[in-house]
């Protein structure tokens, strides 16, 4: 039976991609009562890895993109911690979004937005979230975005 998060990203013309593994030691989330850890899920697409240093060759809006592909695989994770029943999300809780920037570079804000643009569409008010949008030297594998969130399921 389809619930409505399911409906809505197919009305959106989304698939979920299946729950990245860990690239290293540690362990995708962690559920602690009724509040879900997911690790930091890096920018990657249908074709590999999204990969470039903003304010040095990769464009806002490319990385805004970037950011809602890290958006989908934290919901891929969300999905696999609820056993595949999204029905448990409750709520989008907070967003940290890394951002691969130059030492000028202060548009740090509006490359996230691409994962918190996500989230309301596809899931209005639960979808809202605290968030920090912070910029780094570099991010593993040279990705563009690693974003990590936290959420409330029932």
């Amino acid at each position: 039976m389809t619930n409505a998060i399911d409906a809505r990203l197919t009305e959106l013309g989304i698939t979920l991609p299946d729950a990245p593994a860990p690239a290293a030691n540690y362990v995708p989330y962690v559920l602690t009562g009724s509040t879900l850890y997911v690790s930091g899920q890096v920018s990657s697409g249908p074709d590999g890895l999204i990969k470039g240093k903003l304010g040095d060759g990769i464009s806002v809006e490319d990385a805004a993109g970037a950011a809602k592909c890290c958006a989908l695989s934290l919901l891929a994770q969300v999905r696999a911690a609820c056993g595949g029943d999204l029905t448990r999300l409750t709520r989008v809780v907070k967003l940290t979004g890394f951002v691969n920037s130059t030492q000028d570079f202060t548009d740090q804000p509006k490359v996230i937005n691409g994962a918190s643009d996500f989230f309301v569409e596809l899931l209005g008010d639960t979808g809202r979230h605290s968030r920090s949008a912070v910029s780094a030297a570099s991010l593993p594998f040279g990705v563009a975005v690693e974003i990590e969130g936290i959420f409330e399921i029932a």
